[in-house]
């Protein structure tokens, strides 16, 4: 499997240990980088490259995930979540890395590097890339209402239940 990886500064030595990890067990990472230290890098640079690259690949039927790493992972998780087609999950603990990808089909995740230690977030990453998606009903009708939406800009239908209860009598 290949792993796209990308970072900013704050990440970098994370993501530098995470590339030889993926290594050592037969993985395939490519990494966008950060590749030298720069306080001033911007996240996005990285990140959407990272992204892009998983979604090209699975486009083109490869089999591929990634991972993105800041100082807390949310400025990250937001830029590559702007990639047409990507659902990046902002991982903290065990439990939210194997739900990434059981319930949402997550094809990256976002790790805070201030936030765990590298063996936490290796911890993350190994679960991460080791949970197959579920194929649960509700889980691939959730998905598909926001790959709808995303493509239609269309808002999903309201349930009866909240239908007249929105904002100034609206529909929500």
């Amino acid at each position: 499997m290949r792993v796209h990886l990308g970072s900013d500064h704050a990440g970098l030595e994370l993501k530098d240990h995470l590339s030889q990890w993926l290594s050592d067990h037969d993985y395939e990472p490519v990494d966008h980088g950060p590749f030298v230290y720069d306080a001033l890098d911007d996240y996005p640079v990285f990140c959407l490259r990272a992204a892009e690259g998983v979604a090209r690949d699975r486009a083109e039927g490869l089999d591929s995930l990634g991972v993105v790493v800041g100082g807390s992972g949310n400025g990250e998780q937001m830029a590559a979540n702007k990639v047409v087609g990507i659902r990046c999950a902002l991982v903290w603990s065990d439990e939210t890395a194997r739900l990434a990808r059981e319930h949402n089909d997550a094809q990256v995740i976002s790790v805070g590097g201030r936030m765990h230690s590298l063996e936490e977030m290796t911890r993350f990453v190994e679960l991460f890339l080791a949970e197959p998606f579920s194929n649960d009903g509700r889980h691939v009708r959730r998905i598909g209402l926001m790959a709808d939406y995303e493509r239609t800009r269309d808002l999903p239908a309201l349930p009866e239940s909240a239908v007249g209860r929105g904002p100034a009598g609206t529909d929500a």
